[in-house]
């Protein structure tokens, strides 16, 4: 396996179990590869279908997040969080 590979062994299904951190770690190691030129096309391909669906995932993490802070409405009690489901 090529150096730097490992993150890109984990199979596509799993990114939805990813936190928004790990997620975007690997997405800027899949951009650092790709902009290198590092690997054969095939790998590219690879890491290109792979960090669609890495950015996909962030895109929705933070648009989750978006939402819980839009949701913050100031009540008797003061400020709070209301459920966004």
């Amino acid at each position: 396996m090529p150096e730097g590979r490992s993150e890109a062994a984990i199979p596509p299904r799993e990114v939805s179990e990813m936190s928004f951190e790990d997620a975007l770690a690997e997405l800027e190691s899949i951009v650092s590869r790709l902009e290198q030129g590092r690997g054969s096309l095939a790998e590219a391909i690879a890491d290109y279908e792979r960090g669609t669906a890495l950015r996909k995932h962030c895109e929705a993490k933070l648009s989750e997040a978006e939402a819980k802070v839009q949701a913050i409405v100031e009540g008797p009690a003061g400020m709070s969080l209301r459920d966004v489901e």
